[in-house]
């Protein structure tokens, strides 16, 4: 019996904010930075993150994802979140409760 790992850090990873300001919300991972970081981004109008570079020490990998491009814009996130339904996803979550 092996279990696999399946959450990888990747462009359009959803994850959950767990340390500072914005902690308790949802953001994308929009960039890798380095082994130690990654730009993340909300969609801000989504989610109140903004744009930024934060540790992954800082944040949980949740099991959804988007499917974008590199840096890609506030307004392609937007519409990425909105096609693959996050909300509803992330309230059926187990991560939510």
């Amino acid at each position: 019996f092996t279990m696999s790992f399946s959450r990888y850090v990747e462009v359009g990873r959803i994850v959950l904010v767990n340390y500072g300001p914005e902690s308790g919300k949802l953001a994308t991972i929009i960039d890798v930075v380095d082994q130690n970081k990654c730009l993340i981004d909300g969609p801000e109008d989504i989610t109140g993150v903004r744009r930024q570079v934060i540790p992954y020490r800082r944040i949980a990998l949740t099991n959804l994802t988007v499917k974008i491009a590199r840096n890609a814009r506030a307004k392609t996130l937007k519409k990425a979140w909105a096609d693959a339904e996050i909300e509803s996803k992330w309230e059926n979550s187990d991560l939510a409760a």
